[in-house]
């Protein structure tokens, strides 16, 4: 049985003194680097294509220190972009084309980035001052001088910038150096997270998120990456399928997507090989049912399980831990960059076996939030050991266990993680109070009956607002993940008895009555009721239309999960996730589904 504790060496391996693209270039020309799809490339191929990029990037003034937002979807191209920006010197943005468009504006010009890279030929368009250019146009055969080189850079040269929730309702960035990022993987390595030779490891994360950057750095190692779409991602039994077809070794998932998934899991490939799957497990807490069944499968030698715990601040995994039956939940032990603090609130550490706030100390603490002087002093500071160096307060509770282990015992702030991302309700809430009729609002996570987490929004008006409104709304400003899934009217807020807002005394949200839906759009037949049935269950609502959407009345990627697997339950029919999203309305999907059936039974 594998030790619960992973035991990391008090120093930092020697590899992580080597800057990425060094490594890079170590790995042998004609092994696959990247597979999208139908598309594969070699490293020698990946690195001619960066090179070229870069080259032209170089031209245009692109340099240490100088940012290029990249805003490409999950491909060869984002990736030969990604490592072209890296070998011109300079850091990259993430921008994900899926997210709002005032969204991607913000992060563009809030960013002060030096040049916009994208996948389409329109290059004449800027985002405020920031001019525009193809991706293709960079990458294009040709022009780069033969025996092109890196150019120099130093551990403390920015790598990326990559945003988080803020609680002020703007989106903070931070920027995390090179060095950190080499760290990063040579801690994965030297601790056996990361092991043996070269594997296939899934890009899964969105690239506005810091879990890819421990995606994409595994090329460094020679690793060959396969790029997950989205259809596939979002759709466990595609996934589970494509972990055997793909012979994939390693999948970064949230708890959230990995509970689905693992009934879709064999570990017939891997165990061939002798070498079951690694899920790095990570981005919210686990429950104690999902660990059990994640170490039933670790016993089994289906796969191998760790579970990882850090902030973007300090370079995406800050702890690891394995997942075993010998031990309930937790996160595991500090990696060997970091170094932890558990801290009262006057900075005196906490007795033994105490819960304290977690600080991080190390090499692979984050600069800072860019352009953000009085914010990242306030969140990273100095370091009471006394030798200089400073300290991120990530405003988690945990516990130290006499072996070493750490227990997650919540948050001090307002911060949530709600189907594995990092949330600030206050910037949900500042987009809601933009709205003119809105006067107060509040958003909390709540769990209510054994159902998921979700935002609920609660609002005090000045005149009527629909629900729809406000969702729409939230919609054009936010990514999908941090508009509220319930939105609760309320004619005055509770408050405690020293006046502020009382978030425990909140009402939880009841299914808005709706008038009687009219004969003809009432559901009818069998397909059609049932689904009616079930979108009542996982959604809350008390009455359903044929004409309804699944995603206006609150659907998400999960409990479009959740309709699928009670399809399946009821009907006997395997449903791909993306019939969802391709026929939102009830009556749609009803007829997709009856499409289905009379083609199984022909």
């Amino acid at each position: 049985m594998t030790s619960a504790v992973i035991d990391f060496a008090a120093t930092v391996p020697p590899a992580a003194s080597r800057d990425l693209l060094d490594r890079l270039a170590d790995a042998p020309p004609d092994r696959p680097a990247v597979v999208a799809g139908d598309v594969t490339v070699t490293f020698a191929e990946l690195r001619d294509r960066a090179a070229r990029i870069a080259h032209r990037l170089t031209a245009r003034g692109v340099g240490p220190e100088t940012v290029v937002a990249l805003c490409l979807p999950r491909g060869v191209d984002l990736v030969a972009a990604l490592l072209g920006t890296l070998t011109a010197g300079a850091a990259y943005l993430p921008v994900d084309p899926r997210l709002p468009a005032d969204r991607r504006r913000y992060l563009v010009e809030d960013s002060g980035a030096d040049l916009l890279v994208v996948d389409d030929t329109d290059a004449g368009t800027p985002v405020g001052d920031v001019p525009r250019v193809p991706v293709a146009d960079l990458a294009a055969p040709g022009g780069t001088p033969t025996g092109y080189r890196p150019v120099p850079v130093f551990p403390d040269t920015l790598a990326y910038v990559i945003y988080t929730s803020g609680s002020t309702g703007r989106p903070k960035g931070v920027e995390v150096s090179r060095g950190a990022v080499s760290a990063l993987l040579a801690e994965l390595e030297a601790t056996g997270v990361v092991v043996g030779e070269a594997g296939r490891v899934a890009w899964n994360a969105s690239p506005s998120f810091d879990a890819s950057v421990q995606q994409w750095v595994r090329l460094c190692r020679g690793d060959t990456v396969v790029m997950l779409d989205e259809q596939t991602r979002t759709d466990p039994a595609l996934l589970g399928a494509l972990v055997e077809d793909a012979a994939l070794t390693d999948l970064d998932i949230t708890p959230s997507h990995a509970d689905p998934l693992l009934e879709h899991l064999t570990g017939s490939a891997r165990a061939a090989q002798g070498r079951p799957l690694t899920l790095l497990v990570g981005g919210e807490a686990i429950s104690a049912g999902l660990w059990d069944r994640l170490a039933h499968l670790v016993d089994a030698g289906v796969l191998r399980a760790v579970n990882l715990y850090g902030p973007t601040e300090c370079t995406v995994d800050a702890t690891a831990g394995w997942i075993t039956g010998e031990v309930p939940p937790h996160i595991g032990s500090v990696l060997p960059g970091l170094r932890l603090r558990l801290l009262d609130d006057t900075l005196a550490p906490v007795p033994a076996g105490q819960i304290g706030e977690l600080y991080l100390a190390g090499s692979r603490v984050a600069r800072g939030y860019r352009r953000r002087p009085g914010l990242t002093a306030e969140r990273f500071v100095a370091d009471p050991a006394g030798d200089g160096g400073r300290m991120y307060r990530t405003g988690d509770r945990c516990r130290q266990l006499p072996d070493g282990r750490l227990e997650f015992h919540g948050r001090v702030d307002g911060q949530v993680k709600v189907r594995g991302h990092r949330i600030e309700l206050g910037e949900i809430e500042a987009v809601l109070a933009g709205h003119p009729a809105v006067a107060e609002v509040a958003v909390v996570v709540r769990a209510d009956d054994g159902q998921e987490p979700a935002l609920v929004a609660y609002h005090r008006s000045t005149g009527p607002v629909d629900p729809a409104t406000l969702r729409e709304r939230a919609a054009e400003s936010l990514p999908g993940y941090m508009v509220p899934d319930s939105f609760v009217a309320l004619d005055r807020f509770p408050l405690t008895n020293s006046g502020k807002l009382d978030r425990a005394a909140l009402p939880a949200p009841t299914p808005q009555s709706v008038p009687d839906t009219p004969v003809g759009q009432r559901p009818a037949g069998r397909v059609e009721e049932l689904i009616a049935a079930v979108w009542s269950h996982v959604l809350g609502a008390p009455s359903i239309s044929a004409d309804d959407n699944f995603f206006k009345l609150g659907g998400h990627s999960l409990l479009a999960i959740k309709l699928v697997s009670r399809v399946r339950a009821e009907l006997g029919l395997s449903l791909p996730v993306r019939t969802v999203y391709e026929n939102p309305k009830l009556r749609d999907l009803a007829g997709a589904i009856e499409a289905r059936l009379e083609a199984a039974s022909a």
